[in-house]
C-alpha cells in the first residue's frame, strides 16, 4: 500500500506510540510506502530518502501503486514561501509550509480533492550559490529533534531541506549525509553551500551545517545560526568557546 501527507506537518516517530521520539516529519504532499499496519498507526518508507518511521493511521491519503509510482517520475515541485495555502473547491484552507511538495496538483489521477495553488513554486536544480540564500530563509528557526520546517528544525533536517528547494537529494541524517559527496582535505578548499560535519568523542558524526564565505557556517544548533568555523570547529562566541568538533567538510556538488 501507499499514502500521500494531506496535512501541513505530520511527525513520523521511531515506535508506534504518541510518546516515542520524533525522528522527522512528513510536509503536505510526500508520498511514501506503507509497510506496516496496525490499528492506529502504519510504518511508513519515506520516497525522498527511503527514511522509516510510524505515522499515525488518521493523518494520511491512500494513494495506488501507480499513483505513487507517478509520483516518483515526475519533478519535484515545491512551495517556495515560509507559509502558504492550499485550497478546495469550497475553500476550505490547509495551510503548508516552506518546502512542502506541490508535485501532484497537476495530475488529475492524485488531486483527487481538487486542491488548487496560488503561490510560489520552485522547481529543478539551481546554481550552488543558491544554497546559502536559502538557508537564510531558515534563520532563527528553533531547534527541533526530527524537525523540517521553519517552525522547528533539526541540524540535518536544515541541511536536507535547503538542498532539496534547490533540486538537490541529501539523505537523512547527518550521519547518512556525511556519507554522500567528495571529502575535502583544508577549510580553505571549501565553498559556500558545502557541508561541514562534527563528531562526538567516540567518533560518531552527530553534526552538520552549511559552509558560508569567510570560515562561516549556518547550522542548526538551538536554532539555525550563524558562527565562525576553524581547524578545531564550530567556535561561539556567545559562550566564548568551541561547540562542535569538526570531523570533516564534503563538497556535494
Amino acid at each position: 500500500m501507499f499514502g500521500i501527507c494531506n496535512l501541513a506537518i505530520v511527525p513520523v516517530r521511531a515506535e508506534a506510540s504518541d510518546k516515542s521520539e520524533q525522528v522527522t516529519q512528513l510536509l503536505f504532499g510526500e508520498h511514501f510506502k506503507i509497510l506496516e499496519m496496525t490499528a492506529k498507526w502504519i510504518q511508513v518508507e519515506l520516497a525522498f530518502d527511503n527514511y522509516i518511521g510510524w505515522i499515525d493511521a488518521k493523518q494520511y491519503q491512500t494513494i495506488s501503486e501507480e499513483q505513487y509510482g507517478i509520483l516518483n517520475d515526475i519533478p519535484i515541485v515545491l512551495n517556495a514561501d515560509l507559509v502558504e495555502y492550499i485550497t478546495t473547491p469550497n475553500n476550505q484552507l490547509t495551510s503548508i509550509t516552506l518546502g512542502a511538495s506541490l508535485s501532484f496538483l497537476d495530475n488529475e489521477e492524485i488531486n483527487t480533492n481538487k486542491y488548487s495553488f496560488e503561490g510560489i513554486k520552485i522547481c529543478g536544480q539551481k546554481p550552488k550559490s543558491e544554497l546559502v540564500k536559502t538557508a537564510f530563509m531558515y534563520l532563527n528557526s528553533p531547534y527541533l529533534w526530527g524537525g523540517k520546517t521553519p517552525f522547528g528544525i533539526d541540524c540535518s533536517g536544515f541541511t536536507q531541506m535547503v538542498y532539496k528547494l534547490n533540486g538537490y537529494s541529501l539523505l537523512r541524517d547527518a550521519s547518512q549525509q556525511a556519507s554522500q559527496g567528495e571529502a575535502l582535505s583544508f577549510i580553505e578548499e571549501s565553498e559556500p553551500g558545502d557541508l561541514a560535519f562534527f563528531d562526538n568523542e567516540e567518533g560518531n558524526i552527530i553534526h552538520v551545517g552549511i559552509m558560508m564565505e569567510n570560515n562561516y557556517i549556518i547550522h542548526a544548533s538551538g536554532k539555525v545560526r550563524i558562527d565562525r568555523l576553524d581547524h578545531l570547529g564550530i567556535y561561539n562566541a556567545e559562550v566564548n568557546r568551541h561547540t562542535h568538533k569538526l570531523r570533516v567538510i564534503k563538497k556535494i556538488i
